[in-house]
């Protein structure tokens, strides 16, 4: 039995899709409610010692991920606490296997492909607490090597249909003519489609004892200049990004919004650390063979299957 820890979410519905595809049998465990497939379970919380009974295999997609929580203590509580709670739970229902999704954002800002070797550099409480979750992870395979399984995976940011994260705020901003291109356009950045994502992770299930890290992202990578030129040309048929603005001022406004979402507590989709994430380039790479996995798309698939599911058919 699999238990999913996180399965309502948008990559683990993908991922119930592929082991309902794949006769797999699994249990749902997610904060979002209850039903016949779901299990109710806040990982923040200490998790009843019966709750994982059956399950062999764990995949744990819960996690506390925004960029604008407040307070930030909510990222350690999901995260890290949720790790040693699932742990906890885990070593009582004798799980052998722990599939544990990450982030890239342990590393933080990076300026050129960055491998599973590359240096742990978080710069905000969710890169930190992505990382010390993966210690815990780490302390529950230590103790029984011989027997459990620990895949940790870190993907770069994932898109696809149906997500309503940074990378389709760009696409709509796009697609409603209202955005301005910061910057040279030059910085690269690494892109992972869910439907990949979600293949991925399911192709792990069942590996043998040991203990492997992998980033995950789809290649080649491309310019934001690249990017949000094929954007504009499948949603609005026009070449190029537009209009063109200096580095500096996308800055300023990015500051400028922080003081006002502090000063009136309400949070704004501009922020200096979005600005700068949009400006610097972020690439990934993994110096492992990816366990011998094939990407079913390509990153150019990936997005066209995503603006023609958000916007073509809208």
């Amino acid at each position: 039995m699999i238990g999913i820890i996180g399965g309502s979410g948008f990559v683990g519905t993908r991922c119930r899709s592929l082991l309902e595809r794949g006769d797999h049998k699994y249990i749902n465990y997610d904060i979002a409610g209850e039903d016949e497939e779901t299990r109710f379970l806040n990982v923040s919380e200490p998790i009843g010692e019966d709750l994982f009974a059956g399950c062999s295999v764990i995949i744990n997609l819960s996690a506390e991920h925004r960029d604008n929580v407040n307070p930030t203590e909510k990222y350690y509580e999901v995260n890290v606490t949720g790790a040693e709670n699932v742990c906890a739970a885990a070593r009582v229902a004798g799980v052998s296997q722990i599939i544990f999704v990450s982030s890239v954002a342990v590393y933080g800002f990076v300026e050129s492909q960055t491998d599973e070797n590359g240096k742990i550099n978080f710069f905000n409480s969710y890169g930190e607490s992505k990382y010390l979750a993966e210690e815990v992870y780490k302390a529950w395979y230590s103790e029984d090597p011989e027997r459990r399984s620990l895949v940790i995976i870190r993907p770069t940011v994932i898109f696809g249909e149906g997500n309503r994260g940074n990378v389709y705020n760009l696409f709509r901003q796009i697609a409603d003519r209202r955005f301005l291109m910061f910057g040279d356009g030059e910085n690269k950045k690494s892109m992972a489609y869910v439907g990949n994502v979600a293949e991925f992770i399911c192709h792990f299930i069942g590996a043998r004892a040991g203990f492997s890290t992998f980033n995950y992202a789809d290649g080649p990578d491309m310019s934001m200049n690249e990017l949000v030129t094929l954007v504009r040309q499948q949603l609005l048929g026009k070449d190029g990004v537009g209009v063109r603005l200096p580095a500096w001022l996308g800055l300023v406004a990015g500051r400028l919004c922080d003081v006002a979402s502090s000063t009136f507590r309400v949070p704004l989709p501009v922020s200096s650390i979005r600005v700068k994430k949009f400006m610097g380039s972020t690439t990934f790479c993994s110096a492992t063979d990816m366990g011998g996995f094939v990407a079913p798309y390509s990153l150019r698939d990936g997005l066209s299957k995503t603006l023609t599911y958000e916007f073509d058919n809208a």
